[in-house]
């Protein structure tokens, strides 16, 4: 053991969801946790995803929720702690939940931070030690060593949960600066890239008044994929819950297509703009039809010409993805193949990992944070039984 190095029971890297829950199941078992965290405070992507609302999980079958993912290694993990069981854990910390029109869970309160008090005090009942400001910075051979208010600290556990996130988000927390030091360890990392994002488009003039206005009522798609939603437009491109939905299918195109009138066939349209006076303008044929003024001037932006040919088929040239820290999440992280069935790093004996450090992405509508919360779970309890032997 390097000089100084301290010996834990069970370390957990990371304060964020998956950490957390990785440090509850540790501390159960009967191990004393030590949690270190390298911002000042802890879970700090978990309190901003709870300002708009804070969305647990989605009121859906086992089977239905597991199959969001298109990650088979994830079936068993969520199985075990899904939509009901993450319904079932808000409530023990006396946070009752509701579901809303769409599926979507969330706290009664709608917050994040009353769920994160309660639970930072069971953590605290059950003897969980937070340690803020220490930075994890490496190995110095086979002990951790951070970077501390106090100077270099190595520790020498006997179990350890990498929690640390993905790498979006880096001023809360998520960097990715862990990946150098596990591929230095012989560990696979599949490379980042940016999930559940807006994309780039280079708007004209034109399009300035409609900045941060709704695209409502419509159906977005790309060759291989469709789906009814709505988005933003913004300054940068657009963004929103439609556009997270067919993201998988955008990422390495130029070019969304959007069914403006969903609810009509093109015969529909095509009778009913003959009804109308042949001498009125194209905008004002375009609210008969039912589009709003933002549509009106997306329509005009990409199909001047021939505005009313391209209503069921309007293509928006795309400029690619915006930047990976702009992600609500990512895809990427370790391997699965680097990881046995109880997500241990197998080039890392002891040492387990959870949260989005693991190469699986989600769609938004609480599935990032459920199964964050369910390989923490996991990983924890693995580690927990890895420490009793």
């Amino acid at each position: 053991m390097p000089p100084g190095a301290e010996a834990p029971d069970a370390l957990v890297i990371g304060a964020g969801p998956a950490g957390l829950m990785a440090a509850e199941e540790l501390a159960k078992s009967g191990a004393q946790v030590l949690v270190c965290e390298g911002k000042p405070t802890v879970a700090r992507k978990f309190l901003m995803a709870g300002k708009s609302g804070l969305n647990v999980t989605k009121d859906e079958a086992v089977e239905t929720f597991v199959a969001r993912y298109d990650c088979p290694h994830l079936r068993p993990i969520l199985s075990s702690f899904g939509p009901q069981e993450v319904q079932g854990w808000c409530r023990a910390l006396g946070q009752d939940v509701y579901t809303g029109s769409s599926g979507r869970v969330f706290p009664v309160t709608m917050k994040a931070s009353p769920l994160l008090r309660a639970w930072l005090t069971r953590l605290t009942s059950l003897g969980v030690q937070i340690r803020t400001r220490w930075r994890w910075a490496g190995f110095d051979e086979d002990a951790f060593r951070f970077e501390t208010p106090f100077g270099q600290r190595t520790l020498r556990p006997k179990v350890t949960i990498l929690a640390l996130g993905g790498a979006s988000w880096q001023r809360l927390g998520s960097d990715g600066a862990w990946v150098p030091w596990l591929r230095g360890k012989g560990v696979e990392v599949a490379d980042w890239q940016p999930a559940n994002m807006g994309f780039r488009v280079d708007w004209s003039p034109h399009m300035v008044p409609h900045f941060g206005k709704p695209i409502k009522g419509i159906a977005l798609f790309s060759d291989t994929r469709r789906e009814r939603g709505e988005f933003i437009i913004s300054a940068k491109g657009v963004e929103g819950g439609g556009i997270y939905s067919i993201y998988k299918y955008l990422r390495n195109v130029d070019t969304l297509t959007l069914d403006l009138l969903p609810d009509l066939s093109a015969d529909e349209i095509a009778r009913r703009l003959s009804r109308m006076k042949p001498g009125e303008s194209a905008a004002n044929r375009l609210r008969k039809l039912g589009l709003d003024k933002t549509q009106i001037a997306l329509v005009m932006e990409f199909a001047r010409a021939e505005p009313f040919a391209h209503l069921k088929h309007l293509k928006i040239s795309l400029n690619g993805p915006r930047p990976l820290d702009e992600a609500i999440s990512v895809a990427g992280g370790i391997a699965w193949d680097a990881l046995t069935p109880e997500l241990e790093v197998k080039a890392l004996p002891n040492t387990f990992a959870a949260g989005e450090m693991l190469d699986w992405e989600a769609p938004t509508g609480g599935y990032l944070l459920t199964a964050c919360w369910a390989t923490g779970r996991w990983a924890g309890q693995a580690a927990a039984r890895r420490f009793r032997l």
